[in-house]
């Protein structure tokens, strides 16, 4: 056989290797090879071939991965791809985590028992409660207080990765009109909700990809009760900004609109997003300021290029579990501080 042929054939793994030798030909050319490998084979009949067992496909992405990298296309989400592609998922390394098996001390339910809710009274009113500066930590400050180490490490490493490409003042300009971008996205929402013309042609164009992202979103959305309102857990002594409070396909739902420059089709992309959305629930039906109760919630996801948003329902029972997700992240807070 030729040579190529020969050193294609003992890649392609031992049953065609003791094929080959079994051969008229081969055993004509290579008589003492042939009995070696033949002994050596029946020998480990039972054994599997270690390359056979290689993700051939894994290391070819991997290798595609590295050959192609570009600092400009890391973000937080990319390296977490990144890095499942060469240690695997965190899951499988790691013992589950303390927090999903954990009791919050100071339990407090998410729906509160002792609220009288009148759901048909005033439902054209529409609640705008505006957000007083006290002492009480907000939840975006909690979540951001409480990150778990490992976002915490894949955070920075990010945040260094774009200052080592933007510098330090290309990477302030560029979060700045991160948070800009995403200003005016809520600005021209609350205008399409109101019926108003509050937000102007050109900043209509700067985030006319975000609005064409959650057209088919807003079609199932109706009944809107408050916009960018303030919320205040009377109990547990926690505020925040409420995007928007309104029914989704007949559900009321708190609704928080994100921005995103890279696909999250699933919940679990979007990180501490379903603990935002559980906590404003919560405050909500703890605050006296709303005669209505929610039980669901909703994470829209907008892209900027005008592929359809990603929209993601919470129902009660996952709302739930957040809630005790966001009670332990509370705790934690309390306890630090």
């Amino acid at each position: 056989l030729p040579r190529m042929k020969l050193i294609q054939l003992l890649f392609r793994g031992q049953g065609n290797l003791e094929m080959l030798f079994r051969t008229p030909y081969c055993q004509k050319q290579f008589p003492h090879v042939c009995l070696a490998t033949s002994a050596s084979l029946y020998s480990k009949k039972k054994k599997v071939n270690s390359y056979e067992q290689a993700d051939q496909e894994k290391y070819r992405n991997l290798v595609n991965s590295v050959i192609s990298y570009k600092t400009s296309a890391q973000n937080p989400e990319t390296i977490f791809e990144e890095d499942n592609l060469l240690y695997g998922p965190p899951g499988n390394h790691r013992p589950h985590d303390k927090a999903e098996t954990k009791t919050p001390k100071n339990w407090v339910p998410l729906i509160n028992p002792n609220k009288r809710t009148h759901p048909d009274s005033d439902s054209n009113v529409l609640i705008k409660v505006a957000l007083q500066k006290n002492k009480l930590p907000s939840v975006t400050r909690v979540l951001q207080q409480t990150i778990s180490p490992q976002q915490a490490f894949y955070l920075e490493r990010w945040k260094q990765r774009m200052i080592q490409e933007l510098g330090k003042d290309g990477f302030a300009e560029y979060t700045k009109n991160l948070f800009l971008q995403g200003e005016l996205f809520h600005a021209a929402l609350e205008s399409i909700f109101l019926s108003e013309e509050k937000a102007t042609n050109e900043e209509r164009e700067d985030v006319s990809g975000y609005l064409s992202s959650v057209q088919h979103v807003l079609e199932d959305i109706s009944e809107v009760k408050a916009l960018e309102s303030a919320v205040q857990h009377e109990s547990l002594q926690y505020l925040g900004l409420v995007d928007c409070v309104a029914k989704y396909r007949g559900q009321l739902c708190v609704i928080d609109w994100k921005t995103s420059e890279k696909t999250k089709s699933s919940l679990k992309s979007t990180f501490d997003n379903p603990l935002q959305v559980a906590a404003y629930i919560g405050a909500i039906n703890h605050d006296a300021n709303y005669n209505f109760q929610v039980h669901c919630g909703l994470i829209v996801i907008a892209y900027k290029n005008g592929s359809p948003a990603h929209p993601h329902f919470m129902g009660p029972d996952l709302c739930s579990h957040y809630w005790n997700k966001w009670l332990l992240r509370l705790e934690e807070y309390m306890d630090k501080n």
